[in-house]
């Protein structure tokens, strides 16, 4: 059921960004499989058909990078994304609601914990889980409230990460106009200045006035290219 990340650009690559801009991601997921016992954790991205790594520590050989998929209608995290709640099963056999699930036969976890990320607009992004083969103790509000915890601090971040994206985006785009504002008023300036250039070298001068005139012809020549070469599409901002 794994999805081999493609080799172009990934669809979900602005989330894919998001999530690795966040420093703590690396000791979050460590963290996780340290206190747990886990040998698997993961921050997905889960849609209504998608179910996307975003980063993952695997100490199991699963097989997910960042970009890697799995089939949603595989996964528990597609059924917490229909009813937001947060999932621990400490041993899948034992557990009369889990046993005959078919996720756990397909992946072959027994302990299973996954807990939702959810934006403070109620944007469900998707979810912070972790699995293993063996039976580990999860259903408990050590592991529940650390789970949520760092779930509440990845969405955070995923936020300021998309603010500080908007900022960009608005920063260039005030540039880009101030940009091309600017060069409209110097080209009209620099346009009066030789027209006035030229209209003195028709007026009768002494040899030192018309050697001003010409050098005040050339500066204002070399300066409206530069200001056109500024202001060339190439030149300005990426959007």
């Amino acid at each position: 059921m794994l999805i081999t990340p493609p080799a172009t650009p990934h669809d979900f690559q602005p989330d894919l960004d998001a999530v690795a801009a966040i420093p703590a991601i690396g000791t979050i997921l460590e963290v996780i499989c340290r206190t747990t016992g886990l040998r698997f954790a993961a921050v997905a991205r889960v849609t209504e058909d998608r179910w996307v790594c975003c980063a993952a520590k695997d100490d199991l050989a699963f097989g997910l990078v960042p970009g890697g998929e799995l089939k949603a209608e595989s996964t528990i995290c597609n059924e917490i994304r229909s009813h937001g709640r947060e999932v621990a099963i400490d041993h899948v056999a034992e557990d009369d609601s889990w046993c005959n699930h078919h996720t756990p036969a397909l992946y072959g976890f027994q302990s299973y914990i996954s807990v939702p990320i959810t934006l403070t607009d109620g944007e469900f992004f998707g979810t912070l889980c972790a699995i293993d083969p063996h039976p580990n103790t999860l259903n408990n509000p050590s592991v529940l409230g650390m789970f949520r915890l760092f779930a509440r601090l990845i969405a955070h971040e995923l936020e300021a990460y998309q603010q500080l994206q908007q900022m960009e985006r608005e920063n260039r785009a005030l540039h880009q106009s101030f940009d091309a504002g600017l060069g409209h008023d110097m080209r009209n300036t620099l346009a009066a200045m030789l027209a006035g250039t030229r209209l003195l070298t028709r007026t009768p001068l002494n040899d030192r006035a018309k050697l001003i005139v010409a050098e005040m012809e050339k500066s204002a020549q070399q300066l409206s290219q530069q200001v056109m070469t500024a202001m060339s599409p190439g030149a300005l901002p990426p959007s």
